[in-house]
């Protein structure tokens, strides 16, 4: 009885340490995670696309909103983030099929008909689809305005979905899918070569300074959610790590920051303020820019964020002189001219330099807790305004519950300086306080266009597409 015992007891160990052991040997087995994979090499892939307010190459490097948040995201994680830049949408979902990225963040939509295809994270804008069309031209109002009209559609962009759906209720629908991108699509609205073109609100908003002549016709369809996207074979491991990301950045005002920085002042050119813009980068800016260039250079500025100043200033015209006595072309006072040694006010060269050196000092003047770019926005604000304007304004934000060192806050109270309610409780008194906000708006506006027309052309990180398949690394080891 005993000897029985003993031999089920030895079994049973047989038994076990089989069990241990095959055990071990399938979590040895057993495939890391989608973040274990990424973790172990430590770095984050993430693919986007060149276009103004996305990507692009900015005075200190990489900018954009969505390379923005591709890089929180990166640090939030400890990785590093290697950025890699495709030309088309195509080629994103084309890096995405593949595995040759672990992200993209591309301003797409989640489309409910790629949901088997890709898989996305919580969405963190939303889009309004729209038909644009020619300023000239007779406005559509509703789908049956366009039938039989050339109609363009970025390629691999929901906007297709989206006919393919309306074509069910209205078969002679028709229209054509460009392997291009939506300022692509603009300008060819623009330029006559089609009719009309679908495209987001938010996209005409961002293009609409480069093609001024391109308007907004009828809402198509419903809002839709704007995404990063993940390869299929993706598990919630990183899925989830961008969720809790997006999540943290909505509460702590990180994504609003950011929408103001890149969004917050789009609508400011009209179409006859977008035109001669344009018009006089080609004939006006080429006189003085090399000012503009060493100048800057000399007080560590942006030269196209002083182009920029100056043209909201004077439109580049050297000769100009407002009712209240500023002169030329960066306007100056006569207290200013003489502070920065200026004698010539109208001599653009003195002028651009008497600004530039003025505008740097300000600068200066602003407290450096203040991070970039609120702070390049409140040394504006100031050179318009006032420093003691603008401190009036930041104590009212301040006394108001907001944030004084964030524009996004600052602008909300510097128009309560024109109410004798608010400004009687100030130091400096009453001030235009509207005019400010307005300025460093437009500035910023002819800032972002100024950047994109001068930005590199070519890149090492951008993706050709001959390089899709050789140059691209698939992401599975």
């Amino acid at each position: 009885m005993i000897q029985q015992i003993k031999n089920i007891i030895n079994a049973c160990d047989i038994r076990i340490t089989f069990t241990l052991a095959l055990s071990a040997l399938l979590s040895a087995c057993e495939k890391p995670s989608t973040f274990e994979k990424i973790a172990k090499h430590k770095t984050l892939h993430v693919i986007t696309r060149n276009a103004p307010a996305i990507y692009y190459e900015g005075r200190e490097g990489p900018m954009g909103f969505e390379y923005d948040l591709a890089k929180l995201f990166a640090d939030e994680l400890g990785l590093k983030l290697d950025l890699k830049i495709a030309t088309t949408r195509s080629q994103i979902l084309s890096a995405l099929d593949n595995e040759y990225t672990n992200i993209a963040a591309a301003g797409m939509v989640a489309s409910q008909n790629r949901a088997d295809r890709f898989k996305y994270s919580l969405p963190y804008m939303e889009a309004t689809p729209i038909v644009v069309y020619r300023y000239g031209s007779t406005r559509p109002r509703s789908i049956k305005d366009i039938l039989g009209k050339r109609i363009a559609v970025v390629s691999d962009s929901y906007h297709a979905d989206e006919l393919d759906t309306l074509k069910q209720k209205t078969p002679e629908l028709q229209w054509q899918a460009l392997d291009v991108e939506t300022i692509d699509l603009m300008k060819m609205v623009q330029d006559k070569e089609i009719d009309y073109a679908i495209i987001t609100s938010a996209e005409l908003d961002i293009h609409q300074a480069y093609y001024p002549r391109v308007k907004q016709a009828f809402e198509i369809g419903d809002v839709q959610k704007v995404s990063w996207y993940f390869p299929k074979s993706t598990d919630q491991t990183l899925i989830n790590r961008a969720n809790i990301f997006f999540k943290r950045i909505e509460e702590d005002g990180t994504l609003l920051n950011l929408k103001e920085r890149y969004f917050g002042h789009l609508g400011q050119l009209n179409y006859v303020g977008a035109r001669t813009f344009i018009k006089h980068i080609n004939s006006r800016l080429p006189k003085y820019d090399e000012e503009f260039k060493s100048n800057s250079e000399k007080h560590g500025l942006d030269w196209r964020l002083m182009a920029s100043m100056g043209y909201q200033e004077s439109h580049w015209r050297a000769h100009a002189t407002s009712p209240t006595g500023v002169r030329g072309l960066m306007m100056l006072t006569r207290v200013t001219a003489k502070e920065m040694g200026i004698k010539n006010r109208l001599d653009p060269e003195a002028s651009i330099k008497g600004g530039t050196r003025y505008f740097a000092k300000i600068k200066k003047r602003i407290p450096e807790r203040i991070a970039e770019p609120d702070r390049t926005w409140f040394a504006l604000a100031s050179y318009n305004v006032g420093y003691g304007h603008l401190e009036d304004a930041r104590i009212l934000t301040e006394k108001g519950g907001k944030d004084p060192d964030k524009w996004l806050d600052v602008k909300e109270f510097l128009p309560l300086l024109q109410k004798k309610k608010y400004y009687k409780q100030t130091r400096y008194g009453y001030a235009r306080g509207n005019e400010p906000v307005i300025y460093v708006q437009n500035i910023r506006r002819y800032y972002d266009v100024l950047n994109w027309m001068t930005q590199p052309q070519a890149d090492e990180h951008t993706i050709a597409q001959a390089d899709m398949k050789n140059g691209l690394i698939k992401l599975t080891q």
